[in-house]
């Protein structure tokens, strides 16, 4: 089967990541045509916005994408470009896997666990002004509706059916926040109910970070609202060793984009040093999305065989960061072609 699938290169990184996703992507055969487009930072200065209808429209035709990562201006500027496609295009659903690579660095070597994020409101609806033109003093709403927090919870138990997982836990702050996240954790207890076959528990958010990092073994999926997931799926990069290895896909109905969720790193602009791993890993949950299970295993086990044998890595992936064997962007994505190819 053929794909039409848009490509937005980003900021930063970005370009060089994608260039090594799509060389990874390719050798699997699978029958893709790119359709680049462009947003972000860089974007601004040719069009005037960092989020062209252009790029819009394509992803709403191609109804997939796979980008690179997009810078955000902390404290000014223009909001998030990431935040506003998955606004725009309904994406509420954000998967964020975090898995266990032998040979990297690490405190743990046994997670697999995936946390499920609503990307559509709370604290990130941008409900957020001043209080006066003297900006003494800002506010942010955070907006939890029925309607989406039963529609993220009945994913994330959809997610764990398909994919043979065992348990989902719900966090938030309902001790606190008891109409926001208890709305969400009263939505998610009822879901649960037309799902008896999976375990359901429930987790305040700040004691689910203290679990993670002393037993993240004993989770599964965790589904929980925009800023709580956020956080957590940064925790849990952290865990199994960096935000090189984590991806995440953005889903709506019969739409989809995927990307790091790492930032465009632009003092690392055309250095050839980034890790293309999550980029690489993004893609391959795209060819998940798309059927092409296959092709997507292909690329988890060639990163896993790459990274396992620890000579073809960049610097963040050595036990030693100043590792003067440590490979660059180019090299480290080649090794993983190289394997790809070797299997039968």
């Amino acid at each position: 089967m053929s794909y039409k699938i848009t490509l937005i290169e980003g900021d930063g990184i970005g370009p060089s990541l994608v260039e090594a996703t799509v060389k990874v992507i390719e050798a699997t055969g699978v029958d893709i045509q790119w359709e680049k487009q462009y947003a972000g930072e860089d974007c601004m200065g040719k069009t005037g916005t960092p989020l062209p209808e252009e790029t819009l429209n394509s992803i709403k035709k191609n109804k997939i994408a796979l980008k690179g990562p997009l810078t955000t201006p902390v404290g000014k500027g223009f909001r998030s470009v990431n935040v506003q496609i998955r606004q725009k295009l309904r994406l509420f659903a954000n998967l964020r896997p975090a898995l266990s690579f032998s040979g990297v660095p690490g405190a743990y070597n046994d997670i697999d666990l995936v946390i499920i994020r609503e990307n559509t409101e709370g604290l990130y609806c941008g409900v957020d002004y001043w209080v006066d033109e003297d900006e003494s003093a800002g506010i942010s709403q955070n907006i939890i509706t029925r309607k989406s927090s039963e529609r993220i919870v009945r994913f994330a138990f959809q997610y764990a059916k398909n994919k043979g997982r065992k348990k989902v836990t719900a966090v938030h702050k309902a001790n606190i926040l008891k109409c926001s996240s208890g709305l969400f954790l009263r939505v998610a207890s009822e879901v649960a109910k037309d799902y008896p076959d999976i375990q359901f528990e429930d987790r305040i958010v700040d004691n689910m970070a203290m679990q993670l990092v002393k037993r993240p073994q004993e989770y599964d999926v965790i589904v929980t609202t925009n800023l709580f997931g956020d956080i957590l799926s940064d925790l849990c990069a952290g865990l199994i060793g960096g935000l090189g290895l984590a991806p995440s896909g953005n889903i709506g109905e019969g739409i989809a984009v995927f990307e790091p969720v790492h930032g465009s790193a632009p003092k690392y602009r055309g250095k050839n040093k980034a890790n293309p791993c999550a980029n690489i890993l993004s893609g391959a949950l795209m060819l998940d999305y798309l059927g092409e299970d296959q092709a997507s295993k292909k690329i988890f086990k060639a990163v896993a065989n790459v990274i396992k044998k620890g000579k073809d890595v960049t610097y963040d992936l050595k036990e030693d960061r100043n590792d003067p064997s440590a490979v660059g962007t180019k090299e480290i994505a080649d090794a993983i072609v190289k394997e790809i190819r070797s299997m039968k």
